[in-house]
Parts: structure tokens; C-alpha cells; sequence
């Protein structure tokens, strides 16, 4: 009698704390992928071994400022780096914010970031030597709305796409 009783009680007390919480606007977003065959960076100065290790780079922006977190789990024994403004595989010191190396075990890694609205910012998922490639899946999540950053040739490409029907649009009222 007196369990049935108590749980009724933490019931009850349950649907209220769940009735009066709020829902925080919060975003994640998640990119799969393969670095096998990318383009390469150059992690020497961050004394890993690799100066030719395959990556892959996700450009977004962020329209709330605040604490996001970055994980990823791959295949092979993962690195993943934060830049702000540009990224130069070149110079991987230029505009780093701060980077992750076998967080649980060496196939993951993850960190914490302050992020701030205005700024682009390039995640990239690698690995820790030049022989460390393959499939990975990243995580981002944050207070804010995570927004992916066109390519330069996707805005090439609708550049040609709109004139190619400008084009068109005009030679059937010339016609």
C-alpha cells in the first residue's frame, strides 16, 4: 500500500516538473563522410607525424553566440580542428580556435568552443598521420541554428544556372 502510494506521489510530482519545464532552442547537426582521396593538410606544427593527411572541412556559420560542441567517430584514428574566418591547409596555425585528438578512444575525438555570430567558421575532420583516412560521422550542436556555408562553385554554379535561364528566357521572346 505504502509503495503503490509513493509512486502515485512520484508520479504526480513527475508530470508537474515535466509540465512547467521548457524546451531550449537548441541545434544539432550532423555530417557523414569519407576522407579518403581529399585534400591534404599539414599537422607537423601541431607535432603530429602527418604532412599529408586527408580531410574534410565543413564551413557554417552560427546565429546564436554561445558554447557548441564538435564530436566525431570515425573508422580510423580521428583529429578534428576548429578555424575562424579561413582555414589554410598550408598553415594549419592560422585562425586555429582549438582541436581534438582521442577523446574516448582513437577513433573519436570531441571539444567544447565559444562560438560567436558574424564569423565563418571551418570545421575539419582528419586524421593524426598521413595513413589515418576513411569514413567519419561529426556532430555539432549548439543554442543556435547551424548553417552551412556555400562553396565557391556551388555560387559559380547557380551564377551559370540563372544565366543560362536568362539566356533562354530571352531567345524565346526574341523568337
Amino acid at each position: 500500500m505504502k509503495i503503490t502510494k509513493f509512486l502515485r506521489t512520484a508520479v504526480a510530482a513527475s508530470a508537474l516538473f515535466i509540465g512547467v519545464t521548457q524546451t531550449a532552442n537548441a541545434e544539432i547537426t550532423t555530417h557523414t563522410g569519407n576522407t579518403t582521396g581529399g585534400p591534404t593538410l599539414d599537422l607537423t606544427p601541431w607535432a603530429f607525424p602527418g604532412s599529408a593527411i586527408p580531410y574534410t572541412q565543413y564551413a557554417f556559420t552560427v546565429d546564436t553566440a554561445g558554447e557548441y560542441t564538435f564530436q566525431v567517430t570515425a573508422e580510423y584514428d580521428a583529429a578534428i580542428l576548429l578555424f575562424e574566418n579561413s582555414f589554410d591547409p598550408a598553415d594549419t596555425t592560422a585562425n586555429f580556435v582549438t582541436g581534438s585528438d582521442d577523446n574516448v578512444s582513437s577513433t573519436t575525438a570531441a571539444f567544447a568552443a565559444d562560438l560567436e555570430t558574424g564569423s565563418t567558421y571551418f570545421f575539419i575532420v582528419t586524421g593524426s598521420d598521413d595513413p589515418e583516412y576513411g569514413f567519419y560521422s561529426a556532430t555539432i550542436g549548439g543554442p543556435g541554428l547551424i548553417s552551412a556555408v556555400p562553396e565557391p562553385s556551388t555560387w559559380l554554379m547557380l551564377g551559370v544556372g540563372l544565366a543560362a535561364v536568362g539566356y533562354t528566357a530571352r531567345r524565346k521572346t526574341q523568337h
